[in-house]
């Protein structure tokens, strides 16, 4: 059997969705995406954006991100985070994660905050690894003692909620969200960055499309460039799409929580595995991510030699090439992070697997667990 890392399941609303779109027909999707998108999240406004690497960079242009300033994010990120803020030649400052849940320590943060007080210290990026968050109320806490923007990743986390309240609705300056998170592989592409300032928004709506003014009153083709934007607009097709898809999210992380639930019932007590929490109510399991305690990149090649795809969340920033070099960075100057990212694999999860899917990776996983000694 082969078991994909993730499937994407089109239904009547894609297809018709992107019918219009192809007829001509005059629904502005991405306007539709925006308004939707604001009620679901229950964020004042969203932008929609080509990706979700653009929406964090148009993030930092909202910021008005500057040489020299610094921006502090966990060590395990996906690298569109350091790499929109080296963009602008400000500085990332990375910081170590919390062992259980893969997020940035908050405890680490604060403890940075403290010791390091700059005018040059713009905002922190927070990703909320696998769809799980970090303690938001303390978070915002820090962000105001401490007078810094916070800015929340959340690419893993679309419809992930904290306290019942969905992520982007709970008190961040900036959200940015992806519709193909990495190694997702969708069939389309795009980012919503969402803010409740009105400020940030304007400006952020202003830089999406190269900062270009068109007088309303005048020919279309008449226009002003009033700042340095980019081209970061999202197609009416992938609109399209992912408006439809919006409309199944909540179904889709109810499914991936059921799966989590079996794949947690079934492979409990499984030598050499350690699994997640389910504790936490408001994880949506965008990613099961297991660790496996004796060479895992061998337990990996052998699930895909049986027909299974896995991933990695994340590479350390420190241990890649151009940051480790940049920053002179060494290899245990983020412990936990390291000892992490030698054992996590995520498995597939995803809401269309069937039940003879799930039951495959979970007996083969303890097939291969028996092997280890």
């Amino acid at each position: 059997m082969e078991v994909p890392f993730n499937r994407q399941e089109s239904g009547v609303t894609e297809h018709d969705h992107i019918a219009d779109v192809l007829d001509g027909e005059e629904t502005n999707f991405v306007q539709k995406l925006e308004e939707d998108f604001e009620a679901y999240v229950g964020a004042e406004y969203a932008i929609a954006t080509s990706s979700g690497t653009s929406a964090l960079h148009l993030a930092m242009l909202a910021l008005d991100l500057k040489r020299g300033d610094k921006v502090i994010c966990s060590v395990n990120a996906f690298p569109s985070v350091p790499e929109v803020v080296r963009h602008f030649d400000a500085e990332p400052t990375f910081i170590d994660i919390d062992p259980k849940t893969y997020n940035i320590d908050l405890d680490k943060l604060e403890s940075y905050l403290e010791d390091n007080s700059s005018r040059k210290l713009k905002a922190v990026i927070v990703s909320h690894i696998a769809g799980q968050c970090v303690d938001l109320d303390r978070l915002y806490n820090i962000a105001k003692i401490y007078d810094v923007k916070i800015v929340e990743d959340a690419a893993d986390a679309l419809g992930s909620t904290y306290h019942g309240k969905k992520i982007g609705s709970t008190g961040a300056d900036i959200t940015c969200f992806s519709f193909s998170p990495h190694l997702k592989n969708s069939i389309c592409n795009g980012g919503m960055m969402v803010t409740n300032d009105e400020d940030i928004k304007n400006r952020a709506k202003l830089l999406r499309n190269h900062a270009m003014v068109v007088n309303e009153d005048g020919l279309d083709y008449i226009y002003d460039i009033t700042d340095i934007g980019n081209k970061y607009t999202m197609s009416q097709l992938d609109a399209a799409y992912i408006d439809a898809q919006l409309e199944k999210q909540d179904a889709s992380i109810k499914r991936q929580r059921e799966i989590a639930r079996l794949y947690n019932d079934a492979l409990k007590n499984t030598p050499h595995i350690s699994l997640p929490d389910l504790d936490n109510k408001d994880h949506s399991f965008a990613l099961y991510i297991i660790e496996v305690d004796k060479n895992r990149d061998s337990f990996a090649k052998e699930l895909e030699e049986n027909g299974i795809k896995t991933a990695l969340h994340y590479i350390p920033l420190h241990l890649l090439s151009y940051y480790k070099t940049k920053y002179m960075l060494r290899v245990n100057d983020f412990p936990v992070a390291l000892k992490t990212f030698q054992k996590v694999l995520s498995i597939p999860i995803f809401a269309s697997m069937s039940e003879a899917e799930i039951k495959y990776v979970i007996d083969t996983i303890k097939k291969i667990a028996k092997t280890r000694v």
